[in-house]
């Protein structure tokens, strides 16, 4: 078991903003890289932009889905931007569900207001989206998810 070498690019995307993560080439550690603003026409382009810079073998996208496993609006919205991204690069939806609350529980004990941290949150959603996946792929050896398009 093992995992496929490469940086892979993080993204939980939400209504507003979006968090970007990026891995290291041995795929042992997400970091956050930037929050983008949702904006049909600038958004999926800055993405592109992001992952060509890292030069990353796949863009994985956090999944909303409900407590018990199904979809939901937000679900819905995040599959419909990954196919977008999907036009251009390999992308793996993954389940993310509690990534937002437990990036917004980790801020409120850091003592961050997470009004003033959304920016903040979104990124460390990603991370949290990125590193959950890497840690899948490692213990399972089978990449996390599913492929776009499926």
């Amino acid at each position: 078991m093992g995992i496929r070498s490469g940086r892979r690019l993080g993204v939980d995307v939400g209504r507003a903003r979006i968090g970007v993560a990026v891995c290291d080439r041995d795929g042992l550690l997400a970091t956050p890289v930037e929050t983008v603003a949702r904006d049909d026409k600038r958004d999926v382009p800055r993405i592109l932009a992001i992952a060509e810079e890292y030069d990353v073998l796949e863009i994985v996208v956090g999944l909303p889905l409900s407590m018990s496993g199904g979809d939901t609006p937000s679900t819905a919205d995040a599959r419909a931007f990954a196919a977008r991204i999907a036009e251009h690069r390999p992308v793996r939806l993954v389940d993310e569900r509690l990534s937002t609350v437990t990036a917004q529980r980790g801020m409120q004990q850091a003592g961050r207001n997470t009004k003033k941290s959304r920016a903040v949150i979104d990124q460390a959603a990603a991370v949290i989206i990125l590193q959950h996946a890497l840690d899948h792929e490692r213990a399972s050896g089978a990449p996390p998810g599913a492929t776009l398009p499926e």
